[in-house]
């Protein structure tokens, strides 16, 4: 796609503006058009504690591995991306110039701070914090350097999506098949060359939908961050947001692989020592897809498993919203009959994971807490990442964060 910007519309602006759920939206919206697109939270491609000293904020590190998603969306056949995230629309820009061969289109959300206290506090969030995302709010009022500001006070979700798409509608064009040379065309399409050689010990925490993956990998990796160990995250659902998805890859597991052997060369570049990867996976074929991305870096897979009763309870509790509100997450929402077919298919996931018992290693859920089961991982591990002295004591370390957190 060489000399063919490809567009991204990039939604910035305050915490509690509606940045991810009106990008989500967007990015729905040109699927349901028939638009090949792709959609990235930037905070999902920057977890990595802790951040080092000559990148507070670590707006370097999400510069760069933007840069890399929209180079991945590229070669699955995306012709516009969508973008969340980053409260400064300086930072944003500097983003935005750091993102070569794309033409991004910086729109900031604008809220009343009254009705951003508002919206903060139906999000639990309360005192400084609050305080802090309307000094925020009105700096970015002060000095704006969006290319486009919507204005969202008293506005649904559905109304301030529609004022975006009109208002950035001559600025974020998807690119037309037709427009790409038979040749860059071709490559946009064609897996991109592994390039990443960074080591480093893997985890990554699988096992069927409802399991607890992405909270457990999440205080995985918190444990071993306070060891010491410098300790990358990556939720594989939230950097597979590509649209259409192969047939022959239901999962999309080799743009999700692309992906992660991108960010976590740039994780590596900033000072990561390891990662903790979380992410359904049914097949050994598809694992294969992503150690084979990532060549230099030792994978320990845990597979984490629950019992029937287990796995429909906690699937609809996702499904009423008692839980973190991820980006474009299905469930949330869903109706009782829905939420019990997707339970059911939880279930044949995880009777099939069973029986072919994928992992290294594999890990109770039942009758246990988030923390008992992060806990367990290091144990079992022995400690992972198993990084000298400072990680050497990762499991026990890990057992008194969690207790008292």
């Amino acid at each position: 796609m060489s000399g063919h910007l490809i567009p991204v519309l990039w939604l910035c602006g305050p915490p509690g503006v509606g940045k991810s759920t009106v990008a989500w939206e967007i990015y729905a919206d040109l699927t349901r058009a028939g638009v090949p697109a792709g959609y990235v939270d930037i905070d999902q491609v920057g977890m990595c504690y802790p951040e080092p000293a000559c990148d507070p904020g670590r707006y370097v590190l999400k510069a760069d591995n933007l840069a890399a998603m929209v180079a991945s969306f590229r070669h699955s056949g995306a012709r516009c991306v969508v973008v969340s995230g980053v409260a400064d629309v300086a930072c944003a820009r500097l983003h935005a110039d750091r993102t070569p061969d794309a033409a991004v289109t910086l729109c900031r959300l604008r809220v009343a701070p009254d009705e951003l206290r508002e919206r903060l506090a139906r999000r639990g969030e309360h005192g400084p914090m609050v305080e802090e995302a309307v000094r925020n709010a009105e700096e970015l009022d002060r000095n704006d350097v969006a290319d486009v500001c919507v204005e969202t006070s008293g506005r649904s979700v559905a109304e301030v999506t529609r004022l975006v798409r009109e208002q950035t509608g001559e600025l974020f064009v998807p690119v037309a098949a037709p427009s790409l040379p038979d040749g860059d065309a071709a490559r946009a399409l064609a897996p991109a060359p592994t390039v990443n050689d960074a080591p480093g010990p893997v985890l990554w925490v699988c096992g069927p939908r409802g399991v607890g993956k992405s909270t457990v990998g999440w205080l995985v990796s918190e444990a071993v961050r306070r060891t010491g160990v410098t300790t990358a995250f990556v939720d594989l659902e939230q950097i597979g947001f590509s649209w259409p998805v192969p047939a022959d890859d239901p999962g999309n597991h080799r743009h999700k692989a692309r992906s992660l052997a991108a960010v976590w060369q740039s994780f590596h570049a900033s000072g990561a020592r390891c990662l903790v990867v979380n992410g359904a996976v049914d097949r050994p074929a598809d694992v294969r897809s992503y150690t084979d991305a990532l060549p230099a870096s030792t994978f320990t897979v845990c597979r984490l498993h629950a019992g029937p009763e287990q796995l429909r309870e906690r699937v609809m509790l996702r499904g009423q919203g008692r839980s973190w509100a991820a980006p474009g997450d299905p469930l949330r929402g869903l109706p009782a009959a829905r939420l019990h077919q997707v339970a059911d298919n939880a279930i044949a996931t995880a009777a099939a994971l069973e029986r072919s018992a994928l992992g290294d290693l594999r890990v109770e859920t039942d009758g246990r807490g988030v923390d008992e089961v992060a806990q367990a991982i290091l144990a079992e591990t022995g400690g992972w990442p198993g990084l000298g002295d400072l990680a050497g004591g990762a499991a026990e370390a890990g057992r008194g964060i969690l207790e008292r957190d």
